[in-house]
């Protein structure tokens, strides 16, 4: 079976794209409501120009960047397209709503989108896939070099904590606090083409497993690999899909700055001919657990001897390290808003707090649909 080997498109900058997948739920009720079609058609009828896609379900509105130069650029993209989503949503009579999993929506009642792919992948994983009430944020970097890809999503690998930990934003589901900072982390890795990418040394190994993949027909099952970090070959991006779909946009701008400066001083290492960091899978696989489970609260394993840090604590080091590239990219302001989530909580820790306070999911759904309303960009 002749299988085209992939090909990477290449960015000759380390251009941005992000994406951001948004809900919409009940006024009253606060639940999910399927309408994002229909708000979707409303805003393209306005606004030509803004660029939304239909998700895995209904409820769901994925808002997508042009290719941007910097993370203020694209914050700015993702701002106007939420205007336009939200003025959308007044005239539905819904409200918008960000996190990365619904705390007690039922998913037998949320219908999936008519896509075929995404009718294809609950033909295959059935009760997995039906759960599959997750919202993420997805941030491409330019990478000017196929053979530059692995060895950066290696590298950035050792760091999925600490972009976890930041984003996460889904402590209940199906009416229980589950005790994790990121339970849509847990509930999204079930799928057989997600969790973890395998540790590919270059691009050869990977284009000889997407002909594997071809061939055996996991591909035309499911669309695309969902690896939790993956190549976007057809736009030349390495596509960090790690973080939880953040309930506000000014959470989102430190997360996406983390990324964009991660991914260029990894490729300045290549660049200087210095080895780039990698973990073995096991410490990797653990530290993916931790971040999930204990969030902000997670002691991370930083090195091959097991050594072991807070990930606060790393945090803070790592805007320190990158902030002369941060103002090189023109995102320092936005890369020093981690501070502001280590001093104030991330927003599992404000959904998980509220919940005690009230006892309501319910005030916990009200609350997040204010702050994508008041947490506003810099």
């Amino acid at each position: 079976m002749k299988i085209p080997a992939e090909q990477f498109a290449r960015s000759p900058e380390p251009t941005l794209g992000v994406e951001w997948e948004v809900a919409l739920v009940d006024r009253d009720t606060r639940d999910l409501v399927p309408r994002g079609a229909e708000l979707i058609d409303l805003v393209t009828a306005a606004h030509p120009e803004i660029h939304l896609e239909k998700e895995f379900l209904q409820n769901t509105v994925e808002l997508v960047t042009g290719i941007c130069h910097t993370v203020p650029e694209a914050i700015a993209d993702l701002n106007t397209s939420l205007k336009a989503v939200e003025e959308a949503a007044d005239k539905l009579g819904v409200d918008v709503w960000a996190s990365g999993g619904h705390p007690f929506t039922d998913f037998r009642e949320n219908p999936l989108s008519d896509k075929p792919s995404y009718q294809e992948i609950i033909a295959r994983t059935q009760y997995w896939g039906k759960q599959m009430l997750l919202w993420g944020t997805h941030v491409h970097v330019g990478v000017s070099h196929e053979d530059r890809v692995w060895p950066i999503i290696n590298a950035l690998m050792t760091k999925y904590p600490h972009l976890l930990a930041i984003s996460a934003c889904s402590p209940g589901w199906e009416g229980l606090d589950t005790g994790y900072a990121s339970n849509r982390t847990m509930l999204y890795q079930q799928l057989p083409t997600a969790g973890m990418p395998y540790q590919f040394r270059d691009w050869a190994e990977w284009q000889s497993y997407m002909r594997d993949q071809a061939i055996s027909g996991v591909i035309n099952h499911t669309g695309s690999m969902h690896f939790d970090i993956r190549p976007a070959s057809k736009w030349g991006t390495v596509e960090v899909r790690v973080s939880d779909a953040t309930s506000n946009l000014r959470e989102l701008s430190a997360i996406v700055a983390l990324t964009h400066c991660l991914v260029v001083y990894y490729d300045r290492l290549i660049d200087a001919a210095e080895p780039l960091p990698i973990l073995q899978p096991w410490h990797v696989a653990e530290n993916k657990w931790r971040g999930a489970r204990y969030g902000m609260d997670a002691l991370v394993i930083t090195s091959h001897e097991t050594d072991e840090a807070w990930v606060k604590d790393e945090l803070a080091e790592m805007v320190d390290e990158l902030s002369p590239i941060a103002r090189e990219l023109g995102c320092v302001n936005e890369l020093n808003l981690i501070h502001e989530i280590i001093d104030g909580g991330a927003g599992y820790e404000r959904q998980r707090r509220l919940f005690k306070e009230s006892g309501s999911w319910r005030e916990v759904v009200e609350e997040t649909c204010r702050e994508l309303r008041t947490f506003r960009p810099l």
